[in-house]
Parts: structure tokens; C-alpha cells; sequence
């Protein structure tokens, strides 16, 4: 069973309360001012990327069309929203029958994107639009963040595999997030059940320094383990004395024992020390694996150890600093009035302070080099440059309300190595920098 494909909703009764208050009163004062029934454009955008980081990732694209499929007031939400007199009748009324009609595009998920880019662009009435947009928001900024570290750790670790396992660090429900958000960054598997259950990625673990400490020694630790669950296991072995583990290990599972998991000390140091140790003892192939406290920094100082796999918690799960992707959701083409046919306008804000925004329905297309290396993130208004014309990155996400086009985490996975790999090759260097190509805008009519 492929759940990704499943469309499930998120753990609560709808999604329609992921919503910040001003989104239900602005609802309410266009209603009766006669203008929320206006064709309108939003787009989420960031005007800037994390300090030092070259490239964002996108990811959680499906998580919203899941969301707006199950943006839905129902008696005791809207009973909710009655009680604290939030709304008037009117709008309750209305918000009784909601169903977002209108069209989504967006970058594909596991993309790349740079500042500006129109990562995501919602159409439809200003009503039914303007709703979504702290749902939106919070999924992408969140998820993006995660992703984009993933990504970053993926490169650093090269062909090694990684373990999500931060679920005890974060909000239960966005620990399951997260852990999407790494398999589409790059990780191999997770820690967390909810994740492999809602999502189908594959899932990892056998034991924690409870277990060893729970028995009178560490060999009766490492027999039990191994006679439940088969040679093949991962034993962890700096409860007491790393190297009487290893020895221990190996006498208790022979040379064929799975792996080792190393949690804390100098891990570099440690590595080294115990993969000569399990050589000398026969056990070749048996695997070494790292956790304890790694980021990209760390992941990359252990490249030339003799380590086969990283285990990433809390770094990931916060976006190895950067917990958000500071993307934001504006208005930037309405029409003039109610009427559908009715031309759009484009509308931007003026303000100072770095907040200001460029008006108009945009379009996106990535310039590559003659041998298909990026060079410029190009953002456009009006007709498309015939040069560019089959370098657009906007996919159609939501048509008239229905969405069409959820697809499996593999597929957005693997897009995400393409992605990466089209970029010039300092965009894996884990020293800060500034994007790794530039953003040149073509506004037209």
C-alpha cells in the first residue's frame, strides 16, 4: 500500500482553524463591502534565503494539497468561532459552504528555489484565497526548513545513509513532518512509526542504553537483542566501555553481527579505533553507525572516517538553525471588480524596510548553461520568452478545486537529486556564501 497516494488528513477535524483570526475578519468586512468575490492571485515567495545558504528546497507541497482538501468549517468549528463572536452570521454562513474552487500551481516538490521565486501560486475569489494563508505557510515554511538541511546533510554524507530520528525533539505532529520533509531532503529512513505509517517511509531502530542498563551485564544485553532480533541487528556499545563492547559484540553475535552504534565521545576518534578493532576480530563487514548530536558540520568532518551511516535528530528537526524558511503570502494581482471576466490588476506593497514586494501574476523558469548547469533564476510577468519557454518551473497543482497532482515521495525524492545536481557545484559547499545563482526579473505587460 502506498499511503502517499492515499490523500489522508492530518489528526484533527479539519484544517480550517490553522488559520490566524485577521484572515476570518478581513473575510468578513470584504462580504459586505462587496469585494470578496474578486478574482485574485496570491503567491508565497521568501525575499531572502537563510544567512549563508545557497539554495532552498521546497517540500510539504503535498501536505497542503492535502490540507485545502480538508479545509472544511464544520458545526463545531463554526460553533466555535460563534461563541467567541469572532464572525458575524453573515459569514458564518458562508464559511458554512466552503470549498476552495479555485486553481493552485507551484513548484514541483523537491525542487530548488532562490529569493523570489513564486514557489507557490493560488487563484480563485479573494475570499476562498485568502483563508489559506497562514495553513499554506505554516506547512512550507516549516517543512522547507527541514528539507533544505536535509539536503545540506545528504551532500555532506555522500553516498552514506541517513536515520531520521528526531521525533523526541519536536511536536509530535511535527515530528511526522519532519520526518517527510528529510526523505524528500535526501535521508533513508526514520525513527518515527507515525511517518512510516502515514507515509510509507521505511523505518529504523533496535535499542537505546535503557535496554543494556535494564540487564545485570552488557553480554546479557547484547544475547537478548540478538536472539530476538537475529545477528543482523545494531548493537549500541558506549553504555559502559566501547572497546569490552565490541569484543563482547562479536562474541555474542559472531562475525556477522549487523552493525554497531556509537552515541557518544569523539566520534571521529572512536570510529577509527572500533573499525579496526571489529577487522582484527573477524567481523569485516560489520557496519559502524554515528548519532549523537550531528549536523552537516559535524557529518562532514566524519567523511574520511570509517563510518556507514549517520543517525540526525535535533539539528534536523530545527533546521540545523534555520527552523524557518521566512516565506511569505501576498496578494499581487486582483480584479477590479466581482465580475469574472473582469482583467487583473497587479498590486504590490510599497512600504520600506525590505518588505516590499513586485506586483503581478508571475512565471519562473531556471536558465541553464550550454551543458544544462543553472545559471539564473529568472521571475517574469506577461508572455514568457519564447528562449525560456520549456525552462518553466510551475506545475499545475489544484484545478477548479480538485487536486491533480499528488504523487509518491520517491518520485519528489528523487527529483530533489536532480535538482541539486543541475546546480554549479558550490552549492554544496557548507561554507555561508550567497545563493548559488543569481534571481533577474523580466516584468512585462
Amino acid at each position: 500500500m502506498n499511503t502517499a497516494d492515499l490523500g489522508l488528513p492530518v489528526d484533527v477535524p479539519s484544517t480550517a482553524l490553522f488559520t490566524d483570526q485577521y484572515e476570518l475578519t478581513m473575510l468578513q468586512a470584504a462580504l459586505k463591502a462587496g469585494t470578496a468575490h474578486r478574482r485574485s492571485v496570491f503567491e508565497v515567495f521568501t525575499r531572502r534565503l537563510p544567512h549563508g545558504r545557497r539554495y532552498g528546497v521546497v517540500a510539504g507541497t503535498g501536505r497542503v494539497l492535502d490540507a485545502v482538501e480538508n479545509f472544511r468549517f464544520d458545526p463545531a468549528v463554526l460553533g466555535f468561532l460563534r461563541e467567541r463572536s469572532i464572525v458575524d452570521e453573515a459569514t458564518l454562513e458562508w464559511l458554512a459552504d466552503y470549498r476552495f474552487t479555485g486553481d493552485v500551481w507551484g513548484y514541483p516538490e523537491g525542487e530548488v528555489y532562490f529569493p523570489g521565486s513564486p514557489i507557490m501560486r493560488v487563484e480563485g475569489t479573494f475570499a476562498e484565497c485568502v483563508l489559506l494563508e497562514t495553513v499554506i505557510l505554516s506547512i512550507l515554511n516549516h517543512d522547507s526548513a527541514i528539507a533544505a538541511a536535509a539536503s545540506r546533510m545528504s551532500s555532506a554524507a555522500g553516498d552514506r545513509p541517513l536515520i531520521e530520528m528526531g521525533a523526541r525533539r519536536t511536536h509530535e505532529l511535527a515530528a511526522v513532518a519532519a520526518a517527510r520533509a528529510a526523505y524528500v531532503g535526501g535521508f533513508s529512513s526514520t525513527s518515527d512509526l507515525a511517518a512510516g505509517f502515514r507515509y510509507g517511509i521505511p523505518t529504523v531502530g533496535t535499542s537505546a542504553h535503557a535496554f543494556t542498563l535494564l540487564h545485570d551485564d552488557e553480554r546479557g544485553a547484547f544475547r537478548a537483542q540478538v536472539d530476538s532480533m537475529g545477528h543482523g541487528t545494531t548493537l549500541l556499545v558506549d553504555t559502559y566501555d566501547v572497546a569490552e563492547a565490541v569484543r563482547t559484540a562479536v562474541e555474542v553475535a559472531g562475525t556477522g553481527l549487523g552493525a554497531v552504534r556509537i552515541d557518544s565521545g569523539d566520534l571521529l576518534l572512536v570510529a577509527h579505533r572500533v573499525r579496526q578493532q571489529l577487522d582484527e576480530l573477524g567481523a569485516t563487514g560489520t557496519r559502524i553507525i554515528v548519532t549523537s548530536d550531528l549536523d552537516e558540520y559535524a557529518i562532514a568532518s566524519l567523511a574520511a572516517a570509517p563510518v556507514d551511516a549517520y543517525g540526525v535528530g535535533t539539528q534536523l528537526v530545527t533546521g540545523s538553525g534555520h527552523p524557518t524558511c521566512s516565506m511569505v503570502y501576498k496578494l499581487v494581482a486582483r480584479a477590479g471588480s466581482a465580475d469574472p471576466g473582469a482583467p487583473l490588476v497587479p498590486v504590490a506593497k510599497r512600504s520600506t524596510g525590505g518588505k516590499t514586494s513586485i506586483g503581478g501574476r508571475k512565471w519562473a523558469a531556471r536558465r541553464t548553461d550550454a551543458v544544462g548547469v543553472a545559471e539564473a533564476e529568472v521571475i517574469g510577468t506577461g508572455a514568457v520568452p519564447r528562449a525560456l519557454a520549456d525552462d518553466q518551473l510551475l506545475v499545475e497543482l489544484i484545478k477548479g478545486g480538485q487536486v491533480i497532482a499528488r504523487e509518491p515521495l520517491d518520485v519528489v525524492r528523487e527529483r530533489h537529486v536532480v535538482a541539486r545536481g543541475r546546480l554549479p557545484l558550490s552549492a554544496t559547499q557548507l561554507s555561508r556564501g550567497e545563493p548559488v545563482i543569481p534571481t533577474e526579473y523580466a516584468v512585462g505587460g
